[in-house]
């Protein structure tokens, strides 16, 4: 028997649906791996051994603001300089890679673990334990996220001194602090650790000043103290002034979207005039950024991270962003002048947050940092979704069964008006073969046609664009939910079940995306084919379109869909068979 060729097109779809899968599985094995977010990770720092107190050492980062190039708090912001103003660092910065192991003291908390080295005191080095690069393989430890490095690969570094008249960080010169061990561990019970570098130097007037870095860690913490005391044992005042700052290079981490807008990797401020403010790289090689702010904080963005000088409240500081000579970019801030007076012991003190974009964490940091989870132009829906999204998964403990139930409820909260529109599409589907008729009567005439068919519907009560309201109410949530799948840090590589280890990663076995298509394709079984040929060829190909498509999104957001259809394909089946029911007992009563 002859095969019809309506089974044949059939197959030959069902065999490109097939290869069309298995070449996407292919793409996936080969380079989807190596194109999701790898936060920067050169060659692995060595441990310490038992470093020497030492004396001040005339190589040191030039990066560092010189005392004569950026003004004091207290000076007008526009009269920081320009880049060009800055000495280059290539008149003796501290080498990039791997440094002596004489020179790093390794601190480890339940949460970090942190290089120091102790020329400038400046922390070049930081893994977040809680946080992998990648889902590791069955049974292979994992590489947790190394969000500053010193490398020679990637150079992000947090940088803080005292500059000054008497200050000993001055462009080409840095302290070398001596330390009592070559490394501390904080444990989980432990309220806090402390760890105290040393520098001591003579005075041109007499005597000595020692100068204590000091570093205060919390188990429970990203946010890091960081004191600079001053103990003025010599016959005149101390002035300096506080520096803190975050050096970088220009690179970016890929990001994992195939689609999707490209992760921001900039600085970003709180000013008087915005609350949050990013200034793109690109934007600091134009002109350098000035600001003078009480409190604020200066921070480094990127995707799911970030890194965070935060000022003291109580204080006006000066808020820079500068391209350096040697192409990295410097983004803190400096204080305002502070003196000590001689046989007296000042302190001055910053703190610094180096973590994942946490927002009950970022709240607790700094007034307004918790911005820094940027959710777009629908942040004001994107903010309280998260929220309720949050709090279920408080109950239920599982981020994609949180999910679910978000789409219940807010499938609840639209389902008055979803109903009037799938009740639309019934009357519409009704009205199918008398909108044939009309078509066969007016074949000639587009304009009578026309007119009869809006009689026709304005008699039954129908509205042929009725059928677009569901899909219009749900837009705004859907894109909404997107922007919180893809900032919150929470939901990297949370689980659902089985097969779905991440739900801001695609679907690796694309199950989800193929229900979703299953159900898409349910639902236009519902729904009244459009009178046009052209757009019901189009409409019919809308669920493979979407299918295709969503084998990119985050399994997360898929599932939202999915979950929506399932539930927008029950209410619209149950309100279909209402109104058929009721149209069918019309008509018998009729007879």
């Amino acid at each position: 028997m002859p095969v019809s060729t309506e089974i044949q097109r059939i197959a030959l779809l069902i065999a490109i649906a097939v290869l069309g899968y298995l070449l996407v599985r292919a793409w996936d094995a080969d380079y989807g791996k190596a194109g999701r977010e790898q936060p920067g990770r050169g060659a692995p720092m060595v441990d310490p051994a038992p470093p020497a107190v030492g004396a001040e050492r005339p190589s040191g980062d030039g990066d560092v603001p010189a005392v004569d190039d950026v003004p004091s708090a207290r000076d007008a912001p526009s009269d920081v300089p320009s880049v060009e103003d800055v000495p280059s660092a290539a008149a003796g910065d501290a080498p990039a890679g791997p440094v002596s192991k004489q020179r790093l003291v390794r601190v480890t908390t339940p949460l970090l673990d942190l290089w120091i080295d102790r020329l400038g005191g400046d922390i070049v080095g930081a893994e977040l334990r809680e946080h992998l690069q990648d889902l590791p393989e069955s049974g292979e430890p994992g590489v947790p996220v190394r969000l500053l490095d010193r490398s020679n690969r990637h150079v992000y570094v947090a940088q803080s001194g005292l500059r000054g008249p008497d200050g000993r960080d001055k462009a080409g010169s840095r302290p070398l602090y001596g330390a009592e061990a070559n490394s501390y561990t904080l444990g989980q019970d432990a309220d806090s650790l402390v760890v105290t570098l040393r520098h001591r130097a003579a005075h041109a007037e007499g005597g000595d000043v020692e100068l204590r870095k000091r570093f205060t860690f919390h188990p429970d913490r990203y946010r890091i103290g960081v004191e600079h005391v001053v103990e003025n044992r010599s016959g005149a005042p101390f002035r300096g002034e506080l520096f803190a700052q975050l050096k970088r290079d220009g690179s970016r981490p890929e990001s994992g979207m195939f689609f999707g807008p490209r992760p921001y990797v900039g600085a970003a401020f709180t000013t008087p005039e915005s609350r949050y403010e990013k200034v793109d790289f690109e934007d600091i090689d134009e002109d350098m950024f000035r600001a003078q702010v009480r409190g604020g904080w200066a921070a480094i963005l990127q995707h799911y991270f970030l890194a965070a000088w935060i000022g003291d409240p109580e204080q006006a500081n000066i808020y820079y962003g500068r391209r350096l000579p040697d192409a990295k970019y410097a983004v803190g801030y400096i204080g305002p002048e502070f003196v000590v007076p001689a046989g007296e012991t000042g302190t001055v003190a910053a703190s610094l947050y180096v973590g994942p974009k946490v927002q009950k964490r970022l709240e607790a940091a700094a007034p307004n940092l918790y911005l820094a989870v940027d959710y777009g132009i629908l942040w004001w829906l994107s903010v309280p979704l998260f929220r309720v999204l949050d709090a279920i998964h408080g109950v239920v403990n599982n981020w994609g069964v949180a999910i679910v139930l978000l789409t219940l409820c807010v499938k609840i909260l639209l389902y008055p008006l979803a109903s009037a529109g799938f009740k639309s599409m019934a009357k519409m589907k009704l009205l199918a073969p008398q909108m044939k008729r009309l078509q066969e009567r007016h074949a000639g005439d587009r304009q009578k046609l026309t007119q009869e068919m809006m009689a026709m519907y304005r008699k039954e009560g129908a509205n042929p664009f009725g059928g677009c309201l569901p899909l219009l109410l749900q837009m705004p949530v859907f894109l909404a939910l997107y922007w919180v799948l893809y900032e919150s840090v929470e939901l990297r590589h949370a689980p659902f079940v089985l097969w779905i280890e991440d739900l801001t990663a695609h679907d690796p076995w694309y199950v989800l995306p193929l229900l979703y298509g299953a159900s898409f394709y349910a639902s236009q079984l519902l729904n009244p084919p459009p009178p046009d040929p052209l757009q019901a060829k189009i409409v019919r190909l809308m669920p493979i379109f979407f299918t295709v498509l969503f084998f990119f999104f985050p399994a997360g957001l898929v599932l939202y869909w999915l979950v929506n259809q399932i539930l927008s394909l029950a209410q619209q089946w149950f309100i279909t068979r209402s109104i058929a029911r009721a149209s069918n007992a019309k008509a018998a009563a009729k007879t």
